[in-house]
């Protein structure tokens, strides 16, 4: 893979491109923002150094532009493939499908994008309505996919929420990703919540036991938006 990532126009266009395919509603690159129906948009962000991969991207999520700075689900993702561009492309596609598919729920509300747990629910989170993405996956080997397998039949918010409780800085929109796996020898755990590690949702997610294969390396990633406290 080549080192140069493509401008950021062209970035921002191959997210307006699959939003616009995923809602059947235009988005379009304007002002440096992939900006979509409304007062929604999507704005590369800065990171916080955590990588410096050209595969790498940084998405903010902007439910009202004329006030970002409360309404802003900020993310992180990582591709892969033979070029930069193929990596990117492959970022965006993860991001869609895991972080965007429950952004986009939050607007429809009618469980077309993702999945909804009430507050009660013993699957989703106690105590906030919980809006579960994609759970997206990749790998090699024979096993490559027993990862994300295991995210399908096995919940996480009830095993991460003990450690998550009362450590969000605000009290609606709190956006929850989890990526882990690897391989025998080598594996990975990461919680981030609006954009930031969590290292105790991390250790968390570090001690279940979703599947270590022996040959090749199997990955998960998925994200829950929170939206509201009860």
């Amino acid at each position: 893979m080549d080192g140069v990532r493509p401008a950021d126009d062209v970035v921002l266009g191959m997210v307006a491109a699959r939003l616009s395919a995923a809602m059947g509603r235009p988005w379009e690159v304007r002002d440096g923002l992939a900006k979509g129906p409304g007062r929604v948009a999507v704005r590369l962000g800065g990171g916080d150094g955590h990588t410096a991969e050209p595969g790498h991207l940084d998405l903010d999520f902007v439910l009202d532009v004329e006030h970002p700075e409360h309404a802003t689900i900020a993310d992180c993702v990582a591709g892969y493939g033979a070029t930069t561009e193929e990596a990117v492309e492959r970022a965006v596609q993860v991001w869609l499908g895991t972080t965007g598919s429950a952004l986009l729920e939050l607007l429809v509300q009618d469980g077309s994008h993702a999945g909804h747990f009430a507050s009660g629910d013993p699957d989703g989170f106690p105590g906030r309505h919980a809006i579960h993405g994609g759970i997206t996956g990749w790998g090699t080997g024979d096993d490559h996919d027993a990862v994300q397998r295991w995210a399908v039949q096995h919940v996480l918010l009830p095993h991460l929420a003990p450690e998550l409780k009362g450590t969000f800085e605000r009290d609606e929109l709190v956006g929850v990703k989890a990526f882990f796996g690897g391989g025998e020898g080598a594996e990975t755990a990461e919680i981030r919540v609006n954009g930031e590690h969590h290292e105790a949702g991390s250790r968390a997610l570090a001690e279940l036991d979703w599947p270590r294969p022996a040959n090749g390396v199997s990955y998960a990633r998925t994200f829950v938006l929170l939206v509201h406290e009860d």
